[in-house]
């Protein structure tokens, strides 16, 4: 019995030691001063941008691996209508850019090509909207960090010089506590170049499914009918 109490004890110190610290580092992020107001902002944002650009690309990106099979098969049968139905119902670029495709069969191939691009690069637009937002907080965030923390280091610089003899321990408390900004900002802004770069990464991978799609084709309208 006297077990059984002193783990429900130690559990209870254990969640007080857990809500104390969490209570410490809200505490000391509201030390930060006014500008974590904005850096707050911007993280907000970047989470928004990032996982709403993750489900668009993750929708767009999803691909049948024998689309291009079935629409081989039925252009070379001569069924075109059914190859456009198939594109034409199919919701991701690789399938639009193809539609395009379809419906210019009987064009140059080199004027089929140019309107594919032209697809294609709307389709690229569409995917990379917005990613340019996380750059620029990637970028941003780190100076509005550096920012105040100078202007921190000024104000603390100023009341330090109506003390007479301040200690090294107030000086290395308040600087830390002015450190707070330019360590936020930092945060905020590597993970923002990491989201960047991972979704990035994602939009030029479906770029090159839709490139050797489109390549593919071009090979499937220069084969013969049967």
């Amino acid at each position: 019995m006297f077990d059984i109490f002193l783990q429900v004890d130690t559990l209870s110190n254990t969640t007080a030691v857990a809500a104390a610290d969490k209570e410490s580092v809200w505490s000391l992020l509201s030390k930060g001063g006014p500008l974590m107001i904005p850096l707050g902002i911007l993280f907000a944002v970047a989470v928004y941008v990032f996982i709403e650009r993750l489900l668009v690309i993750r929708k767009v990106s999803k691909i049948e691996d024998n689309f291009m099979n079935i629409i081989r098969d039925h252009i070379i049968n001569g069924n075109v209508t059914a190859a456009r139905s198939l594109a034409k119902n199919t919701d991701n670029p690789v399938a639009r850019m193809i539609d395009k495709g379809i419906q210019r069969i009987g064009k140059p191939i080199d004027a089929i090509e140019k309107s594919m691009d032209n697809v294609g690069k709307l389709e690229m637009y569409k995917m990379e909207r917005n990613l340019s937002i996380l750059a620029v907080i990637a970028r941003i965030a780190p100076l509005f960090g550096f920012v105040g923390t100078i202007i921190g280091l000024v104000l603390l610089l100023k009341d330090f010089a109506t003390i007479s003899n301040p200690s090294v321990s107030q000086i290395a408390d308040a600087m830390y506590i002015k450190l707070i900004t330019s360590a936020t900002g930092l945060i905020i802004g590597m993970l923002s170049y990491l989201g960047y770069s991972f979704l990035d990464t994602q939009v030029n991978r479906t770029a090159n499914r839709m490139e050797a799609a489109s390549s593919d084709f071009i090979d499937i309208l220069q084969e013969p009918t049967r």
